[in-house]
């Protein structure tokens, strides 16, 4: 059975850091996609960063140059370094692993959710 278990979310103010953790069992993440959703109250769920399995990273627009996502293979752990945090940060934040190298095919496992907020 998988478990995706998120932690690190919390409450900082504007232009403040956080460092999300994902730690997988019963997956192996090596090879595969996997990364952070996040989904803010009244909005849609959206891609925030991924790993695909041949290690390229993608990340949407709005955190560019702000985030960054990285794993440990060998703990099956999946990070998310925020930066320079703002208000339009504040969601809900989902660890998601897929079955394939590529993000294209979609995520199959998702974890509970971390929360973050943000004050300003």
């Amino acid at each position: 059975q998988v478990q995706l278990v998120g932690s690190g979310g919390g409450s900082v103010q504007a232009g403040g850091s956080l460092r999300l953790s994902c730690v997988a069992s019963g997956y192996t993440a090596s090879n595969r996609c996997w990364g952070w959703f996040r989904q803010a109250p009244g909005k849609e769920r959206e891609e925030v960063a991924v790993i695909q399995g041949d290690g390229s990273t993608k990340y949407a627009d709005s955190v560019k140059g702000r985030f960054t996502i990285s794993q440990d293979n060998n703990k099956n752990r999946l990070y998310l370094q925020m930066n320079s945090l703002n208000a339009e940060d504040t969601a809900m934040y989902y660890c998601a692993a897929g079955l394939f190298r590529s993000c294209r095919y979609g995520m199959s496992y998702w974890g509970k959710g971390t929360l973050v907020t943000i004050s300003s």
